[in-house]
């Protein structure tokens, strides 16, 4: 799945827009990737120079809600835009930094009607930086 196609499905647009590509889809698991880069709008005020430019993890819950977003409406056969109404055990392990590729992994925990509940984990360069379970409604 492209850029287009996400944006089609989610409905968001720079800067809220936290997801590149799709690079696999497979039942109830999908694959996404963010390109983290400096000209993210967020790193001019997190941690302003001379320090760190590290991503938010309000960002990084983000771009994992819109992950599931995805996700949810594909195996729910939904057309709306998910919401977000719950994150749980959420924990940031690693910093995310310019230059990184947030790889966001995405299964279908367990739904019914139109509440989901997908854990989701970010890796970078194979190791885990972020993990949580986001409860989407449609």
């Amino acid at each position: 799945m492209d850029i287009e196609e996400i944006k089609q499905a989610i409905e968001l647009r720079y800067p809220y827009l936290l997801v590149d590509r799709v690079v696999e889809r497979n039942g109830k698991k999908l694959v996404a990737l963010k390109n983290v880069t400096i000209n993210e709008p967020f790193f001019q005020g997190h941690f302003p120079e001379p320090g760190p430019s590290v991503m938010p993890g309000t960002m990084i819950i983000e771009a994992m809600a819109q992950v599931s977003g995805l996700l949810a409406r594909e195996v729910l056969g939904e057309e709306g835009v998910g919401f977000l109404v719950g994150v749980d055990g959420a924990k940031f392990r690693q910093k995310v930094t310019p230059g990184d590729q947030l790889v966001l992994e995405a299964n279908i925990d367990r739904s019914r009607s139109s509440l989901c509940k997908v854990d989701v984990e970010g890796y970078v360069n194979e190791e885990l930086v972020s993990e949580a379970e986001i409860t989407l409604a449609f």
